[in-house]
């Protein structure tokens, strides 16, 4: 079996999540710490015990997120499962910061304070209500993309995330967003639904948040990571650092290529994924990308006590 971890994105945020993991694994509750201390604040605090309001704002989701996929994969460590058992590393959207931590890129601390700036500039780039999110199911990548340039009008709509073979998600101005839901009905979508996102992620509109981050990684030392990164505005597989620094810009305003990334891993022989973190949303869209693949989802003690069976 060649196996790939894959870390998930914004949405998989619960309260209560990697607290099991912590009281379980001293390792685990390490990372919480490291991650408080490097935001000079009690993240843990709202992760476990907090509302999800607040837990939900992009700029808590992105590091409590990362920090949940790495109390899982020290616990693994513990558990003799090791990142370099991986072929490849991938995460969705802020996913790909987790990734890179995990093998060994970026350091935890420094990881955290990037995706608190991440959050932070996403969310200050476009003011509340004039950018939105839609998902379109039910029609191929080349429709939306279609669909958003006839949206557009004028304005920015982009597909931002092709997820899985039924499930793109098209970002922009709120009014072209909704002219899309429209057209892409016309054209068939089975289901067209605007997000309840705080900002229009992946798309141009995003620009000033890329500038942000530019700044940011460039003051970041970013190493060769253990296991290659599948990267989402590439579909392949990078190792060199000052590429991975320059595609986390990019990645910004860029479209998450999910879909050709997990064709891509199991075109080179990957028949396993570990979804390392919150929730199983990946692996339903992996499951839908390439049926080949066996997916198992890691974010709790009994999931790693099932896999030492």
């Amino acid at each position: 079996m060649t196996r790939a971890f894959v870390f998930p994105g914004q949405g998989a945020q619960t309260i209560g999540m990697g607290k099991a993991l912590a009281e379980a694994y001293p390792a685990a509750k390490a990372i919480f710490d490291e991650v408080d201390e490097a935001l000079g604040e009690k993240l843990s605090a709202l992760i476990w015990d907090g509302d999800i309001e607040t837990l939900t704002l992009t700029q808590n989701a992105q590091p409590a997120l990362m920090a949940t996929s790495l109390a899982a994969m020290r616990a693994l460590e513990v558990e003799g499962f090791a990142v370099t058992d991986a072929a490849f590393v991938a995460g969705h959207s802020l996913g790909e910061y987790s990734a890179l931590a995990a093998a060994g890129a970026i350091s935890v601390a420094d990881t955290a304070r990037l995706l608190r700036t991440r959050g932070q500039a996403m969310q200050a780039a476009v003011p509340v209500g004039v950018g939105a999110m839609a998902a379109l199911l039910g029609l191929d990548f080349a429709t939306v993309k279609e669909v958003a340039e006839e949206a557009a009008q004028g304005q920015v709509c982009q597909a931002a995330n092709d997820n899985d073979p039924g499930q793109v998600v098209v970002s922009g101005h709120k009014e072209a967003v909704e002219r899309a839901v429209e057209i892409a009905k016309s054209k068939g979508a089975k289901r067209a639904v605007l997000l309840p996102v705080s900002a229009p992620f992946h798309c141009a509109l995003m620009s000033p948040a890329a500038d942000v981050m530019a700044e940011a990684l460039d003051d970041v030392e970013i190493s060769e990571p253990v296991v290659p990164l599948v990267a989402n505005v590439r579909a392949s597989a990078v190792t060199d650092p000052a590429l991975i620094r320059a595609l986390l810009v990019e990645q910004v305003t860029g479209s998450v290529r999910w879909r050709e990334s997990v064709a891509y891993m199991a075109g080179e022989g990957v028949t396993e994924i570990w979804e390392i973190g919150a929730g199983k949303a990946l692996s339903g869209m992996v499951r839908r990308i390439e049926k080949s693949i066996a997916c198992t989802a890691i974010g709790a003690p009994e999931d790693i006590a099932k896999l030492k069976e």
